[in-house]
């Protein structure tokens, strides 16, 4: 280079889209209008819970009865080091039989944890109900008053009729209004915060 040529700029290195940060994907995927929002918020928690059902260990399922009485029963799942268990008070009707889905993703970055009734709509009357997880942090729970089959929607409970922490999603006292289909956790395992 001669004497007094102004220096050359370093290029700036391009990294492949896989590398970039998920912020930064965030920013260039996300929608920008407030209904385009509702179905991004939609999006993300099935786009996880897809990552989590890409499971490194095989996932499990299991069926289960979900019985009328008013005792409160518990059914679990475990698989590897994490535990999904199910704990829950009924009324009214006959037994109905219910299905739990555990997942570890490839990565095992994710744990992932299903109960529902496969037929749709429970016809019971929950006075009580709490899903928790071990040996992972809850990242996305969401609770269900009636489960999608046969051309039905999903239909969440109000945030106000439940309460998540950071390993369990259970009723709001006094404020659930007895309805429960289905309850789905994706949860961090303690690999990602290495």
């Amino acid at each position: 280079m001669a004497a007094g040529a102004p220096a050359e700029r370093p290029r700036p290195v391009l990294t492949p889209p896989a590398r970039r940060s998920p912020g930064f994907l965030y920013k260039m995927a996300a929608p920008s209008g407030r209904s385009d929002r509702r179905l991004w918020a939609a999006l993300v928690p099935a786009a996880l819970l897809c990552l989590a059902a890409r499971a490194a260990e095989e996932p499990s399922t299991a069926d289960f009865d979900v019985r009328p009485g008013g005792e409160v029963h518990s059914f679990s799942r475990s698989l590897g080091d994490y535990t999904c268990t199910f704990t829950y008070s009924a009324q009214g009707g006959t037994n109905e039989q219910w299905q739990m889905n555990i997942g570890v993703s490839e990565d095992n970055l994710l744990f992932s944890c299903s109960v529902w009734r496969p037929q749709g709509k429970s016809y019971l009357f929950f006075t009580q109900f709490k899903a928790e997880v071990k040996g992972a942090k809850i990242e996305y729970a969401m609770a269900y008053s009636q489960a999608a089959v046969g051309g039905q929607s999903d239909i969440p409970l109000k945030q106000e009729e439940f309460e998540i922490t950071e390993t369990t999603v259970s009723h709001r006292e006094g404020k659930f209004r007895f309805e429960l289909s289905k309850l789905m956790i994706v949860a961090k395992t303690p690999r990602d915060e290495l």
